[in-house]
């Protein structure tokens, strides 16, 4: 089975050049960050445009497939664009993500919008700019929708999202599909739903149904069970209300390589597997073979990404361990202090070949549990020294905050030696743009 790019640790383009440095997309690391400052968010553009391609060649036996990116991993204008021109969808979950995206020039019959508590506004937004399809999650929602639409004298498109039952090993807060999820009809409401759209609810189309089973996902057997669930749950329905829905969405989840011991595996693997278990399905309950989604967002772009900190002070615990500060941390990679999530490091000025120290990544931030990577040998570490974090692509930038009022950081997009700006570093004045003063509070 061939490989593909997220089962790699570092982006496509990374080497060390002629001075020793760390150089992603042909830009010198450090030349990157005497020009941008630290912490600064890297996307290579070479990586991300590959691993689009691995998705659309792992389903081409498939042609009713359409791969929809998971905005949430991380959603910026020149990333939408990049996205939309290797020929994806988008999948948002909120008003912001459909803003963005929309401004980015997608087309917006290519959206679908997700989520478990649309608010008015959102599901108005989402009508008025023409979103594809609206992935419905509870009855409060499709009530809702179809009270929208009806007072725009609209007919909107939608998806039931289910709840297959079907749990993953993965970390309990990145788990979707099981029975106790907040996401999602349980598979017992599903009539009752579909009643409510066949005899009430007349602004609401029906195409199908929508399932995410969890995130960073490295079992391969998970993915047939759910088209299983999916198929069946269309054919069952087509039996008894004759619905001829054409569509499932099957999410996303795929796993990618954070540390050397990941395993996950490749889109090809998972591919293959998802193709046959749908040519299987559609011969055993006698059905037209439906369009099928899929929503990939961290295998998407994890591995594109970087992360670039300064290293500042150090601090040796007696009879203990080492700690080296950065100037970054749990602000814009709340990461390992959610999830423990891990990283690979190395410092981007220095040979490997130099002599290791075993160290703890502390972050800058006021939390004792602002630690960013735990015992990582690294080549003598000193204060100046700069460090670049792999895998950073998904869900930093995405999850950042300004804890501690710290600016955000910076994002370029490297490719063939340029580097351009596609985030602005916060300034200051960022910092405080939306705060107001009371007048009555004024001297």
């Amino acid at each position: 089975m061939a490989s593909s790019t997220n089962q790699l640790l570092k982006p496509v383009t990374t080497k060390r050049n002629s001075a020793g440095n760390i150089e992603i997309g042909g830009c010198d690391a450090v030349e990157l960050v005497q020009k941008y400052d630290t912490p600064l968010y890297v996307i290579d553009e070479a990586t991300l445009r590959s691993i689009c391609k691995d998705y659309k060649k792992a389903f081409e036996k498939y042609p009713k497939t359409h791969m929809m990116y998971a905005s949430k991993a991380l959603c910026t204008s020149a990333i939408s664009k990049i996205l939309d021109d290797e020929g994806f969808g988008f999948d948002t979950v909120s008003g912001g993500e459909i803003y963005t995206v929309y401004k980015a020039g997608v087309d917006m019959s290519h959206v679908l919008f997700n989520g478990s508590n649309k608010s008015y506004d959102e599901l108005s937004l989402a009508l008025d700019l023409g979103v594809g399809r609206i992935s419905v999650d509870n009855f409060f929602e499709l009530a809702l929708l179809n009270e929208i639409a009806q007072s725009k004298g609209a007919i909107v498109d939608i998806l039931l999202r289910i709840t297959p039952g079907i749990e993953c090993h993965t970390h309990e807060y990145i788990q979707t599909g099981h029975l106790d999820s907040k996401f999602g009809f349980d598979l017992t409401q599903i009539d009752e739903a579909v009643e409510l759209i066949v005899n009430e609810y007349k602004n609401i189309r029906l195409h199908g149904l929508h399932a995410h089973i969890g995130s960073q996902i490295f079992e391969t057997s998970i993915y047939p069970d759910e088209i299983e669930i999916l198929v069946r749950e269309i054919a069952r329905l087509d039996e008894k209300f004759g619905l001829k829905l054409d569509e499932i969405n099957i999410g996303g989840g795929l796993g990618v390589k954070y540390t050397k011991k990941d395993v996950p595996p490749s889109t090809y693997e998972i591919g293959e597997l998802i193709v046959d278990k749908l040519h299987e399905v559609v011969e055993k309950y006698n059905i037209e073979p439906p369009t099928v989604f899929l929503e990939p967002g961290r295998s998407i772009i994890s591995t594109s990404g970087v992360t670039l900190y300064t290293i500042g002070s150090s601090k040796q615990v007696p009879k203990g361990r080492k700690y080296i500060a950065i100037d970054g941390g749990m602000a814009d990679n709340p990461r390992p202090s959610m999830y423990q999530a891990e990283y690979l490091a190395e410092i981007a000025n220095k040979k490997e070949d130099e002599s290791l120290e075993k160290v703890t990544v502390a972050g800058r931030f006021c939390e004792s549990g602002d630690i960013l990577i735990k015992e990582i040998e690294l080549p003598n570490p000193e204060e100046g020294d700069v460090l670049c974090v792999y895998n950073t692509g998904a869900y930093n930038y995405s999850m950042a905050s300004n804890y501690n009022r710290v600016q955000k950081p910076a994002m370029v997009l490297v490719n063939d030696s340029q580097s351009d700006i596609i985030v602005k570093r916060e300034s200051l004045d960022d910092i405080i743009s939306h705060d107001v003063i009371p007048d009555r509070m004024k001297k």
